[in-house]
């Protein structure tokens, strides 16, 4: 069985499902920069190892989660393992260990979970080129990121494309909720009204919510909108008090078990975000059968959301986002054809198959 040594920032709950299921596939020790993300819930994070082994470094933290000090070095030099991979490559914890693997030739690859790039010019130019083309492979989640590394140079045959998730196969439903059970749930979760466009994710300016509830004045009568994400700033009770949209609703932080029931409950999901490098919550949406509505600066809109199970509008857009989610809303047909679509796409975003792309390089490697 092949020993393979994962370096990463925080056990992020995803990353855990994952390790566990690629545990099964080889001999793997993970080692962890951080514990927890200092910009996070602390009930978001997870650390429930059972197929791995798991490692904390103990060095400085630096930023939300990274490190500055060469405990990955360490790890490296005593953990016997065939395959190295190292997951980003911004944290200077792992900058000093890509330095140690390219001056001392042990072959590593580098695994990235999306995200929008320039091409940079100068000294960052030249740092990353020096830290992403020295991998003997890469894991891409997408063509944006594909796109960024063929512009440095670095060889399509080394460019391996993976499913990014957080779903298990067992998280995906198969088939939307009917009348009845969205009925049941909604009365359950204290949901009052006949439509409801659900969100999730942390209050913050980056997610957009300011203009998903200036949006939300344009949405058909009888419409709930639900913000899931913990406790709102005052800019957002404020922006809706002084619109006076009393179907707004924030709503408290809630566990991944939690979090489905509101999504089966809802009838479209809308993640109105100025930029995400993923954004896992689209995944989660599409797994209880949800139509989509999205930015343009969304790497999972982008490679999971088209005009089958939603739309893509841009960033900033209310109109678009009242005209798109108004047209699902209204037209029962097309919710319920985009509700099935969105779970024929998301059949293929697994973490067993996740881990399955992952295995299948490490072979061929």
């Amino acid at each position: 069985m092949q020993k393979i040594l994962f370096l990463t920032n925080i056990p992020s709950p995803y990353r855990v499902d994952f390790f566990n299921e690629l545990g099964k596939m080889c001999e793997l020790t993970v080692c962890y920069e951080r514990e927890s993300a200092g910009d996070r819930d602390t009930r978001w994070h997870g650390n429930n190892a059972i197929n791995y082994t798991a490692h904390f470094t103990k060095a400085k933290h630096v930023g939300a989660d990274k490190t500055i000090g060469f405990d990955l070095i360490r790890e490296i030099k005593k953990v016997k393992f065939d395959h190295l991979i190292i997951s980003g490559y911004a944290s200077p914890s792992v900058m000093l260990a890509i330095t140690y693997c390219r001056i001392f030739r042990i072959p590593y690859a580098i695994e990235g979970d999306g995200g929008f790039f320039k091409v940079e010019k100068g000294i960052k130019r030249i740092l990353k080129k020096f830290l992403l083309c020295g991998a003997q492979s890469h894991f891409t989640t997408c063509q944006e990121y594909t796109f960024y590394l063929l512009s440095l140079g670095i060889s399509k045959d080394k460019i391996n494309k993976y499913p990014f998730t957080s779903l298990k196969e067992q998280d995906i439903v198969t088939a939307p909720a009917s009348d009845d059970e969205k009925h049941a749930l909604r009365t359950g979760l204290g949901i009052t009204e006949d439509r409801v466009v659900l969100s999730v994710g942390q209050f913050i300016y980056r997610k957009g919510f300011d203009v998903l509830i200036n949006a939300a004045k344009g949405f058909p009568d009888g419409t709930g909108t639900y913000i899931i994400g913990g406790i709102p700033g005052a800019e957002y009770i404020e922006q809706k008090e002084r619109l006076g949209l009393e179907s707004v609703h924030f709503v408290d932080f809630k566990s991944k078990d939690e979090l489905k029931k509101w999504y089966r409950a809802a009838d479209v999901f809308v993640l109105p975000t100025r930029e995400d490098i993923w954004g896992l919550v689209i995944n989660e949406a599409m797994a209880q059968g949800l139509p989509v509505v999205t930015t343009d600066k969304c790497i999972a809109g982008l490679e999971l959301v088209d005009d089958s199970n939603g739309a893509i509008v841009p960033t900033e857009s209310v109109d678009d986002i009242v005209e798109n989610v108004s047209k699902i809303l209204s037209d029962e047909q097309l919710m319920h054809s985009m509700s099935v679509n969105s779970i024929k796409k998301i059949r293929e975003y697994t973490i067993e198959k996740m881990a399955e792309k992952h295995r299948t390089v490490f072979e061929e490697l």
